[in-house]
This record gives structure tokens, sequence and C-alpha cells, in this order.
């Protein structure tokens, strides 16, 4: 049984959009990062190639999925967005956790490039199935 959807301006979808926007930026950031890494010093920006933010930044972003994920599951009913979040969530904590960045740097930017992608699209479909499902409840 489905709840009703809530009000289109709740906290959960707030938290969608912003987990749309961080996983595509952490997408960007990690294909990037390679190629900028010597330039981050020279702007005041080190802590962006620091391991310990790129694991506290996957870990904020694996809880907001899991969170604004299954709370839009509840509501819409579909699936597919949790189908495209959880490949891309192990990618990120596998890529931010065992590969090893300083001897695989390519490998390590192409999983959590191809996870923050994954998330983010998630976020999306997520966005999207509420959004139509609460437009259906309405013109009922």
């Amino acid at each position: 049984m489905r709840e009703a959807p809530v009000k289109s301006g709740g906290w959960w979808l707030v938290a969608d959009r912003l987990g749309a926007a961080a996983s595509f930026l952490c997408a960007v950031h990690c294909a990037l990062l390679p190629f900028v890494i010597a330039l981050l010093p020279l702007v005041g920006l080190e802590f962006l190639a620091d391991h310990a933010f790129e694991r506290g930044f996957v870990l904020f972003a694996a809880t907001l999925a899991t969170i604004t994920l299954v709370t839009g599951r509840r509501k819409h009913g579909q699936r597919w967005p949790l189908m495209l979040a959880v490949p891309g969530l192990l990618l990120l904590v596998l890529g931010v956790t065992v590969v090893d960045l300083s001897a695989h740097t390519a490998v390590h930017s192409v999983m959590v490039t191809c996870g923050g992608l994954l998330v983010a699209s998630a976020h999306v479909c997520n966005l999207r199935l509420v959004y139509r499902s609460h437009a259906l409840h309405h013109a009922h």
C-alpha cells in the first residue's frame, strides 16, 4: 500500500535535489582531480584532494541517497532509483576504501566518477517519479 505523496515542498525533496547536485559535483570532482591536483594548492583548495575529505563526502552522499531514495520509494512505489543507486554507491565506497589512490589513480577516478553519476541519476529519476506520482494523485 502506497502512502499519499507529501507536499511538493517536503524536506526530502530538497534533500533529493541536494543529493543530485552533490553527486553530480562529486562525479565532476573525481573525473577532473587527476588533471588538476597540482593546481589545487595554488588556489587554496588542497583539501579537495584529501582522502579524508573524499571519504567523508562519500559517507554523506551514501546517507543522503539512502534516506531520500527509500523515502521516494515509499511515495512512488518504483524501485528504479534504488537499482541505479546501489551499484553507484558500491562503486563510490569501493573506490574510496579499497582502491589505492596513489597506485591506481585512473581506476579510482573511473570508479568514483561512474558511481557519482549513477547516484546523481538515481536522485533525478527519484524526483521525476515523485513529481509524476504527485501529479497523478492530484489529477484524480
